[in-house]
């Protein structure tokens, strides 16, 4: 049996135009075609018309989070800005304890970008879309001049349900809890660095980009008591911890010899100067725990995908001079600060 033909395309351009924004028919077709055809069931409003029985239930929290992504360079190694968009969003759902379940997706389009590349994007995204299980079910599309953007900016937001009596926040952390990771660090930071190509580095290195909503659920199942998690993403550990510490009056206290590093971000820090500390994630979270419940979180964690490198990096101590410190490999301390400017720009 002959497998039914491609239905043919009406787009008559290989890259996007001005036209395509005017309103008329390019617009249309650019839009069925390369978005609402991948996103969207046919007959589609303008706005997302959304049941979720979750939010029947007594003390059920909608949870609601937008963000923006611009990167350089859109495509690199384990993802693009499109698997970026829908991760982050995602992951900012679930480490406040909700299940994402819906997300919309603006695009700024610059004249002159290939369709070619916004069909990629639009393919990725859908896949980790439904990687998460989530669905795309809204979004706009606006292309300006030349010059006006760097080729493609995304805008997302996010809508999630919070369970009932699940209530984890960063003010809740205590002196004891323990600091778990889910995997290497800094890996999207240096991944990007080498792929801009700028330095003549060349690294197997792949971003970290990953949905851990899935990881979440599994934590928050086994560990009830969960604290707080951030995703450490601009700013990276450092500035995920000092941020949690400041909210919980409390002072993390990390160990350099736990860190999970890979030798390829220590080489590119040592070389360029860098503090892996403070590179960006896409797919690693930091989560508070009760000590009793570390065991058996890092068991969830470990369960999954997400988490198969999941650790133990230090823990939550009362409050002293500075929010977060490191012990050194060799005994001594070593201040964490918040990041100072950036390291990196157009990151995520």
């Amino acid at each position: 049996m002959n497998a039914p033909s491609p239905k043919p395309s009406r787009l008559r351009d290989s890259r996007v135009t001005l036209a395509h924004g005017g309103g008329g028919r390019a617009m249309r077709d650019l839009i069925e075609e390369v978005f609402t055809d991948v996103f969207l069931p046919p007959g589609s409003e303008d706005q997302a018309r959304l049941m979720t029985g979750a939010l029947q239930e007594p003390g059920a929290q909608l949870a609601f989070t937008t963000d923006s992504f611009v990167v350089t360079p859109l495509e690199f190694p384990g993802g693009d800005i499109g698997k970026l968009a829908v991760c982050g969003t995602v992951n900012d759902l679930a480490v406040g304890g909700a299940v994402p379940l819906w997300l919309s997706a603006s695009f700024i389009i610059e004249e002159g970008t290939e369709i070619a590349l916004l069909r990629r994007i639009v393919a990725s995204m859908a896949t980790e879309a439904a990687k998460a299980g989530v669905r795309i079910v809204t979004g706009d599309t606006k292309v300006v001049g030349r010059g006006s953007c760097d080729q493609v900016f995304i805008t997302t937001a996010g809508v999630g349900v919070i369970a009932p009596g699940c209530d984890i926040r960063a003010d809740h952390i205590r002196a004891g809890d323990v600091v778990i990771v889910n995997g290497v660090l800094g890996d999207h930071g240096a991944t990007i660095l080498a792929a801009r190509g700028d330095l003549a580095l060349s690294t197997p290195l792949q971003s970290d980009c990953q949905p851990l909503n899935h990881l979440m659920q599994a934590v928050l199942a086994a560990a009830p008591d969960t604290r707080a998690a951030r995703d450490a993403t601009r700013g990276g550990l450092a500035s995920a911890l000092n941020e949690m510490a400041e909210a919980a009056g409390v002072t993390v206290e990390i160990e350099e010899t736990a860190l999970p590093l890979r030798a390829e971000v220590k080489g590119m820090c040592e070389i360029l100067g860098l503090d892996p500390l403070y590179l960006a994630n896409e797919g690693t979270l930091v989560v508070f725990v009760p000590e009793d419940q570390a065991e058996a979180a890092l068991t969830a964690m470990r369960g999954t995908e997400a988490g198969r490198g999941a650790v133990v990096i230090g823990r939550a101590g009362p409050k002293g001079s500075v929010p977060a410190v490191m012990r050194t490999a060799f005994g001594g301390q070593r201040i964490v600060d918040m990041l100072v400017g950036e390291q990196l720009p157009r990151i995520c």
